[in-house]
């Protein structure tokens, strides 16, 4: 089975994203071993809540270091929700706080006249790469996700998905071997579920 390690910074519901991805037959570990990690075919960075309070929380096991030799290492990686804003320069939420800076731009409270957090479902608009073709391979179009978030990333060459709210969010991205997602693919039913599927695929044709 493809080894897919979770990291396990103390912080929201990892162990959801860990189900999941056991769900899609993966043998999904939560941890915080560096050598587990280092072991791993693919590592998977969940987050949810305050990103200042999640970026503190992952450098204070010195997960922040293992996040990104796995990335450098050319093993597929997850960012999930505050997962995926960790992997930012840094954000409006804590202004203070450096995020792991894999993407070079910022992440913004979302626009005004539009309800915070966006806490629905909502649907995916798609940029036409292979990128978005490998993520989103076998979903339905248009395909729902379901977000929860206050903040998005600034857009860049890395977007794969937008969705509407109040203007194009950031909804997922994709450069080399990092994939993130701003929505919730482990509460996004049969269609999140698939999402993960593709990249334990791409996890398995790494190996």
């Amino acid at each position: 089975m493809t080894r897919i390690a979770v990291l396990d910074y103390g912080i929201g519901n990892l162990r959801s994203a860990q189900k999941a991805l056991e769900h899609v037959g993966a043998d999904a570990r939560l941890t915080d071993d560096p050598a587990l990690v280092a072991e791993a075919d693919g590592v998977v960075l969940p987050g949810v809540g305050n990103f200042g309070r999640c970026v503190e929380a992952l450098r204070s096991r010195g997960l922040d270091e293992v996040a990104i030799d796995a990335i450098d290492s050319g093993r597929p990686f997850l960012g999930i929700c505050v997962g995926m804003q960790m992997l930012y320069a840094g954000s409006d939420e804590s202004p203070g706080v450096a995020g792991l800076g894999v993407f070079e731009r910022r992440v913004r409270l979302l626009p005004e006249g539009v309800r915070r957090p966006q806490m629905q479902w909502n649907v995916l608009e798609r940029t036409d790469n292979a990128a978005a073709e490998a993520m989103f391979a076998s979903l339905d179009d248009p395909a729902w996700m379901y977000f929860v978030h206050s903040y998005a990333a600034e857009p860049g060459d890395e977007v794969v998905a937008t969705c509407g709210y109040g203007g194009d969010v950031v909804a997922a991205v994709a450069r080399a071997n990092v994939w993130a997602t701003q929505f919730h693919p482990e509460k996004s039913g049969a269609t999140g579920l698939a999402m993960l599927a593709n990249w334990v695929r791409t996890v398995g044709a790494h190996r």
